[in-house]
């Protein structure tokens, strides 16, 4: 009997603990499916349907307008965000090592330096960051925005890779010496390959915040160089005639669709690559 009860209640708790998974997967999904129902519908059939119906005629206009409106952003939000993302990633990594493998003097004020920039909000570098492009003349340019972005996410690309290079056991590296290899032939044959999880927590961080940055934008970027992110904010402020909801979230999901693939493809990664470093040795 009470191995029988024993068993109900663990039934019981599976199925309460699988009922709160999928009612905390529906409050996530229902704005998506949303929005997705909503941009395939004509605007005739979003003003006498619900959020959640069903179109009583499928259409992509809403895609093709909206791409039109926000296409050509699209485009300016990969040449931010691609070289961004990679060269921050690739000097965050030769940081890190720097400050795990090398000891010099004032190495820990300098690292404790760079750990402050990640507690710095945006709003406190927008002066600053905007007299220095200015005096680059590099003021409202997609490379002016690259190097903000690239600035700004360095501190954290540095933490991540010097955390998890502080894990890699000394007689490793001792070992690599002995055989002759250099500094830079540590970092680039034994460090950086053993580092791909550190590497797509970079990759995922830096890309979700730059790609997804709106401040940084509408500062630094006028007129066409502007990323997706400030177009989509305008094309939903701006209203002329009647208001074309289908336009306005399929012009939302485009921008959303690269965040979500890159979360998809590589979100496994994200928290190996994070714990990584946690433990010595």
């Amino acid at each position: 009997m009470t191995s029988h009860a024993g068993r109900k209640r663990l039934t019981f708790s599976r199925v309460a603990i699988y009922a709160t998974l999928l009612l905390a997967v529906a409050m996530y999904l229902i704005p998506l499916v949303v929005m997705l129902l909503t941009s395939l519908k004509t605007p005739a059939d979003i003003r006498t349907g619900n959020l959640l119906s069903w179109p009583e005629v499928t259409t992509i206009i809403g895609w093709v307008k909206a791409w039109d409106a926000v296409g050509g952003y699209f485009w300016n939000s990969v040449k931010i965000t691609v070289p961004a993302v990679i060269i921050s990633t690739l000097l965050g990594a030769l940081n890190g090592y720097v400050l795990a493998m090398w000891r010099f003097r004032g190495s820990q004020l300098f690292f404790g330096l760079l750990l402050f920039g990640c507690f710095l909000p945006f709003q406190v570098i927008l002066l600053p960051a905007s007299f220095t492009l200015g005096q680059l003349g590099l003021a409202n340019t997609t490379p002016g925005l690259v190097l903000v972005h690239l600035v700004y996410g360095l501190a954290f690309t540095t933490l991540f890779f010097r955390n998890f290079y502080v894990s890699v056991p000394d007689a490793l590296i001792r070992a690599a010496r002995l055989d002759g290899a250099g500094f830079f032939t540590i970092f680039a044959r034994i460090l950086l390959p053993m580092s791909i999880p550190t590497i797509m927590v970079c990759l995922i961080w830096q890309f979700t915040q730059i790609w997804n940055d709106f401040l940084f934008g509408v500062v630094f970027a006028s007129g066409d160089t502007q990323p997706i992110t400030v177009a989509l904010n305008n094309l939903v402020n701006t209203s002329t005639g009647v208001k074309e909801y289908n336009v306005d979230m399929a012009a939302a999901m485009i921008a959303g669709l690269p965040t979500l693939l890159v979360y998809i493809l590589a979100g496994k990664y994200f928290l190996r690559g994070l714990t990584a470093g946690a433990v010595k040795g």
